[in-house]
C-alpha cells in the first residue's frame, strides 16, 4: 500500500499545493478576478435555487460581483486615474467600463432573470479560461483533473455561441427596459441609461459581437420582410422596426449606413 501511495501517477494526482500558492502571490488579480466570477457564479445558482438565502439577495450579489469583476479590469488595462480628457475617452473605451455601467444600471432595478445573463455567462467563459491555468502541470499536474478539463474545453468549443448570445441578450434588454416601466420595476430613465451603455457596447473596439448581432438581426427582419407570403402589416412593423433602429445608432455609425 505504501508503494501505491509513493508511486509517480499518486503523487502526479496530488495538488502542488506550493506551486498554487507561489501562483496566488505572483497573480493576485488574476486569481482574485476568477475566484469573484466563481462566486458570481454560484449566486446566480442561489437566485435561480433559493436554498441558502434569499433570491433577491443572490440577484444583487451577482450585479455586485460584476461590478468588482468590472472594476479590478479596469484597473489591469488602465492602471492609475488621471482627470484627463484622454483617461475618459480611454475608460469609456474599455468593455469592462461598459459592464460596470451596466451593474449600476440594474442595481436600481427589480430583479428581473434576463439581466443576469450576460454577467453570468462571461464569468463562465473567463472562469473556464483561467481554470485551465490553475490545471496546468506547474500547479496540478498535467494529467490531473480531466473532468474539469472536458468542461472547460465544452466551454471554450461553444465560446462563439456565448459571445452571440450575450450580444443577443444586451439587445434584447433596450426594449425589455420600457416593458419594465409598464410593469412598475423600473424608473423611467433605465431605458435612456440603457440606451447609452447599448451604444458603447455597439461601438467596443475589443467586442465586435454586438455590431454583427444587430446586423444579423437586419438582415433577418429584412428578408423576412421581402417575402412575398408575408401579410403588409407584419412588413411594415419589421421595416419599421429597422428604421426605427438605424435612426437610434451612434452617429458615426449612422452617417456610415446612410452611406452605404
Amino acid at each position: 500500500m505504501s508503494d501505491t501511495a509513493g508511486s509517480p501517477d499518486s503523487a502526479q494526482r496530488r495538488l502542488n499545493y506550493e506551486g498554487l500558492k507561489n501562483h496566488v502571490i505572483t497573480h493576485k488579480i488574476d486569481c482574485g478576478l476568477w475566484a469573484i466570477r466563481v462566486l458570481s457564479i454560484i449566486f446566480a445558482v442561489g437566485y435561480i435555487l433559493p436554498v441558502f438565502g434569499s433570491a433577491q439577495s443572490s440577484y444583487y450579489k451577482v450585479l455586485i460581483s460584476n461590478a468588482a469583476i468590472s472594476a479590478l479590469r479596469l484597473h489591469q488595462r488602465l492602471g492609475r486615474v488621471s482627470l484627463t480628457r484622454e483617461f475618459l475617452a480611454e475608460l469609456l473605451a474599455e468593455d469592462s467600463c461598459h459592464y460596470l455601467f451596466y451593474s449600476l444600471i440594474f442595481l436600481y432595478v427589480a430583479p428581473v432573470t434576463l439581466v443576469l445573463l450576460p454577467v453570468v455567462l462571461f464569468s463562465i467563459l473567463h472562469a473556464a479560461s483561467y481554470s485551465l491555468t490553475l490545471l496546468d502541470v506547474q500547479i496540478l499536474g498535467q494529467n490531473s483533473w480531466w473532468g474539469a478539463r472536458l468542461l472547460i474545453s465544452l466551454v471554450e468549443f461553444q465560446s462563439l455561441n456565448i459571445l452571440r448570445l450575450v450580444a443577443f441578450t444586451e439587445i434584447v434588454l433596450m426594449p425589455y427596459t420600457a416593458f419594465l416601466i409598464l410593469m412598475g420595476r423600473a424608473s423611467l430613465l433605465t431605458p435612456f441609461i440603457y440606451y447609452h451603455f447599448l451604444t458603447q457596447r455597439y461601438a467596443s473596439r475589443r467586442n465586435p459581437y454586438t455590431r454583427n448581432m444587430f446586423h444579423e438581426l437586419r438582415i433577418l427582419f429584412e428578408s423576412t420582410a421581402s417575402k412575398p407570403n408575408i401579410p403588409g402589416i407584419i412588413r411594415q412593423v419589421l421595416l419599421s422596426i429597422v428604421n426605427f433602429t438605424c435612426k437610434l445608432a451612434p452617429p458615426q455609425v449612422h452617417a456610415q449606413q446612410q452611406q452605404q
